[in-house]
């Protein structure tokens, strides 16, 4: 566990709370994301996972099925990926992706489901309907950099430039990658939960 993530507020089992996830009446939410953290995360250049600053350069994130599938063919041509849709999903740094890519149990797990309070999908949303699997693959992704907009009632992300790309079916093949990280980075703590 990255030590800034092991800093982070627990839920009443003990797992550290990423810096978007909204809390009410003192349990987090962990379906949703916060509009006011998510707008700070993104002006600050924050980590969306631990909530401390990102240096310049690159940036990750972790991505379903569709967008894993679409990054491995453009690759696979010798293309460039763009994600030309916006996303509500954050940067964070590599070690807080890698690390999120194991413990949530959505981005864990291709049978894993979105939990039934999730957001009500919309049409930026509909990918990310209540229930469903997130499918065979996933990834942890590097990009350049992102762009951002803050609205009224959302905040959306576009990542530019694919530096690093990590695919998974299940993502404990990254344990290895993210031990290596964190030695890079000098701080791991073990879970205490």
């Amino acid at each position: 566990m990255p030590q800034t993530v092991h800093d982070r507020p627990r839920d009443s089992r003990g797992y550290p709370v990423p810096a978007i996830t909204p809390w009410e009446e003192g349990v987090p939410q962990f379906a949703l994301t916060d509009h006011g953290r998510s707008a700070d995360c993104a002006t600050r250049r924050l980590c969306s996972v631990c909530n401390t600053l990102m240096p310049r350069g690159p940036v990750w994130r972790v991505v379903g099925e569709t967008e894993a599938t679409a990054i491995a063919e453009a690759l696979a041509a010798g293309r460039p990926y763009r994600n030309m849709a916006p996303t509500l999903e954050g940067p964070g740094h590599r070690a807080c992706m890698l690390y999120a890519s194991m413990v949530c149990p959505y981005l864990a797990r291709p049978n894993a489901r979105r939990g039934t309070t999730a957001q009500q999908p919309d049409e930026l949303t509909d990918h990310v309907r209540r229930g469903v699997a997130r499918g065979t693959s996933g990834a942890v992704v590097g990009f350049a950099d992102y762009e951002y907009a803050v609205t009224e009632t959302r905040v959306l992300f576009r990542f530019l430039d694919v530096v690093e790309f990590l695919p998974h079916e299940i993502s404990d093949v990254h344990l290895a990658e993210l031990r290596a990280e964190l030695d890079r980075r000098g701080g791991a703590q073990e879970p205490t939960a």
